[in-house]
């Protein structure tokens, strides 16, 4: 019951600091169960694993609108312009870029904008499919197309004209800028179109009948080469530096799926091993595991924020020239924007914010560890009376206080409120001093 039992020697020893002032969800249940449970008490019976659950749900509960918010997280934002969220992420509290001197600058949310998913590949008439024209030969499972299509993957199902049920991309080769493909049933078999034609439109389909979506990035290297006894794949170094870690690869080879796990100098690892060896001169596809950018979170990225064009031509800045008509407040100030994407947990940043030290202020469920899982003494009381509350609604011998308990519920958190809020009446005299000055118009 926050008897100290260290010395001050100790604690000044430690690295413990400040833990005085909370109590420790534990003692919490304990001292609830001793006090408020029992014959001739308020709750009469209730299990313990009841109590912590209800303990639990009243501090999240509390640390969303009562408690002070203790957790920030630094970041240096990367080219990328994108955050992480941290892991025990809720919600903010601010956002805001750290200058030369330690000074926060509060940024503020876009809400005009956001990161829809990538647009699906789409033809001219705005279909969603991805064709290309071949030529068929009834007696080659080699089809020659019309361009180079980087898009086209190993294990795509084909369809078209003159082409089986079931036939899918075994392999793809490129050679001067023109993508040949082979295929098969599926499991390896050779398939060879019904007739021989010039001028076939061919449609690829992923093989679970999703959209095809674009990937961010896809490579085709030559001259590589491999065996069947190690995960290496070897080449000249100028031609592996557009690989990265986490590709994925598309060849007959390998089997569909096959990661990139490391990259140095001229050899790729990756984490399946090829079912054929090749000397020299072999051709893989490589394809970035992420998706595209969206074309509105490309353009939010690329553009230059309104605040900073300024023609420099006198000392005004051009925001005080008389062009305010219609600015929207949110962008009239000169720190930067930002808007957070909840599918992917990422925060996207304006491009004036790049390499700038950004802090994210944000709140938690304190629930995360049970390092975090305390209570500060302001809010003590407030606490015992959610979990009463909380026990007799749920107990139908009890229903006859719950009224009572749920006034004192809400008198409790006030007052934890008005202690938390830590107003010292000195700070606000001197605030109150500034007021007093002449505001001119």
């Amino acid at each position: 019951m926050g008897l100290i039992d260290q010395t001050a020697q100790s604690y000044y020893d430690g690295d413990d600091y400040g833990n005085y002032q909370f109590v420790s969800l534990t003692d919490i249940i304990n001292q609830f169960m001793l006090i408020y449970v029992g014959e001739d008490k308020i709750i009469p019976k209730a299990k313990r694993l009841d109590v912590a659950f209800h303990a639990q749900r009243a501090l999240a509960e509390l640390s969303f609108d009562t408690f002070k918010s203790c957790k920030a997280q630094e970041i240096t934002v990367p080219a990328t312009l994108q955050m992480i969220l941290p892991q025990d992420y809720v919600n903010y509290t601010k956002i805001s870029w750290v200058d030369s001197a330690g000074i926060k600058h509060l940024m503020y949310p876009v809400s005009k904008t956001s990161n829809p998913s990538s647009n699906p590949l789409q033809d001219s008439a705005g279909d969603f499919t991805l064709q290309a024209v071949g030529a068929l030969s009834d007696s080659s499972s080699d089809i020659v197309l019309d361009n180079e299509y980087k898009d086209v993957l190993v294990g795509m199902r084909v369809i078209g004209p003159y082409i089986p049920n079931d036939t899918f991309v075994s392999a793809t080769a490129n050679s001067s800028s023109v993508t040949t493909i082979t295929i098969d049933d599926g499991t390896g078999t050779v398939v060879f179109p019904t007739e021989s034609n010039s001028g076939t439109t061919l449609t690829f389909e992923n093989t679970d009948g999703s959209l095809l979506l674009p990937q961010k990035s896809s490579f085709i290297v030559e001259n590589l080469s491999w065996n069947l006894t190690d995960y290496k794949i070897t080449g000249t170094a100028s031609e592996l530096e557009d690989i990265e870690i986490g590709m994925i690869l598309s060849h007959d080879n390998f089997p569909v799926g096959t990661v990139v796990t490391n990259i140095y100098t001229t050899t790729i690892v990756v984490d399946q091993l090829p079912d054929t060896a090749v000397t020299s001169g072999g051709e893989i596809t490589f394809v970035s595991s992420d998706l595209k950018d969206s074309d509105t979170w490309s353009n939010y990225k690329s553009g230059t924020p309104s605040e900073n064009q300024d023609d420099y031509q006198d000392d005004t800045y051009w925001p005080m020239d008389g062009s305010r008509y219609g600015l929207d407040p949110q962008h009239a100030q000169a720190n930067g924007s930002f808007y957070i994407d909840c599918v992917s947990g990422k925060i996207h940043f304006s491009s004036n914010i790049s390499g700038k030290t950004v802090i994210l202020d944000y709140i938690s469920d304190s629930l995360g560890t049970d390092g975090e899982m305390q209570v500060h003494k302001f809010a003590e009381e407030a606490m015992y009376r959610w979990i009463l509350h909380a026990i007799a609604s749920g107990k139908i011998q009890t229903q006859q206080l719950v009224p009572r308990l749920k006034k004192e519920k809400f008198a409790a958190i006030r007052t934890a409120k008005l202690r938390l809020s830590n107003l010292k009446i000195e700070e606000l005299t001197q605030i109150l001093r500034g007021k007093s000055k002449q505001i001119k118009h």
